[in-house]
């Protein structure tokens, strides 16, 4: 199976622009989940719009799955938790929405978007993963393959991760069903190609790995995995949503960050400080968000407005 860097190198033309191959005309952020594990956070703003470093987490994602996107392309994010808040700035930034009532899972939120994302296959990314993988490959990959679906993947030794390979790249284990001998494994990264065959047979409820990938795999057809040493977060605990804003004062070589309208006259080492904010008590590898005012001390926290 290739890497990400050697499949990019099959997508890239002479003059460095992407092939077509490498792009698709639709693609969809999955954002309608409740934030369960990330609550009090979820409380207060929808899961999609807790912001991390600079942006809310989908724009950090939009950003990234615009990489493959078309000229003139769809871009869907599906909504149902405090759904206008998050309608509302998916829309002004060029998204369409998908609005769903009552949740449908990541498959029946796919199959109900179908009349906004159009014919052919679609580029779907998690919409709490946060990762610097370029989709481009991906899509080059599922496109390289006879497979109903293609599978982003960090890759593991044999037998670990969630997701189990064929020396081949096939996808043999998935959850703890096996359909073959297994050479590697891998963590799914939440980030796939969903081909138009499969996607014509999605229920109009139900989950894309439980209800879709693994019948699949049990009667016999293709799903294939596209390794990647990309790094990634997934956003879905307060733990893990610290850890997202660590990373992304680390991946720009900052100790700390804070908004030009941020009032701080106190140490804010490790954090991020959003618009408006006031520091006016020490804030260590803390996320302060816009508008909050800190007043005590504090580590490892977040503070809300």
């Amino acid at each position: 199976m290739p890497t990400e860097t050697s499949c990019m190198r099959d997508v890239v033309g002479t003059n460095g622009a992407m092939t077509d191959g490498a792009t698709v005309r639709t693609a969809m952020i999955l954002g309608a989940g409740l934030g369960t594990r990330l609550r009090p956070l979820t409380d207060v703003r929808a899961k999609p719009l807790v912001p991390v470093g600079d942006a809310p987490v989908v724009a950090h994602v939009a950003r990234q799955v615009r990489l493959a996107l078309a000229p003139g392309g769809r871009l869907v994010m599906n909504v149902h938790h405090r759904p206008e808040e998050v309608a509302t700035w998916a829309e002004g930034d060029g998204l369409l929405v998908s609005r769903e009532v009552e949740l449908l899972g990541t498959a029946g939120g796919v199959a109900q978007a179908a009349a906004l994302l159009g014919a052919g296959l679609v580029l779907i990314w998690n919409g709490d993963i946060l990762s610097d993988f370029d989709p481009r490959a991906l899509v080059a990959a599922h496109r390289a393959h006879a497979a109903e679906a293609t599978l982003a993947l960090v890759s593991r030794s044999a037998h670990e991760g969630n997701v189990g390979l064929a020396s081949d790249g096939r996808i043999v284990r998935l959850r703890q069903e096996t359909f073959g001998d297994e050479a590697r494994g891998g963590d799914f990264l939440g980030i796939h190609v969903v081909g138009e065959a499969l996607r014509g047979r999605l229920p109009e409820r139900g989950c894309l790995v439980g209800d879709v990938y693994l019948p699949a795999l049990r009667r016999g057809e293709t799903l294939r995995a596209f390794e990647t040493s990309a790094g990634f977060v997934d956003v879905g605990s307060v733990a893990q949503y610290l850890a997202a804003n660590a990373a992304w004062l680390a991946a720009r070589g900052l100790t700390s960050w804070a908004h030009p309208t941020a009032k701080v006259t106190a140490p804010i080492t490790g954090s991020v400080v959003g618009a408006g904010a006031v520091i006016d008590a020490a804030a260590l590898r803390s996320v302060v968000w816009p508008g909050a005012h800190v007043q005590t001390a504090c580590t490892e926290s977040v503070i809300t407005a």
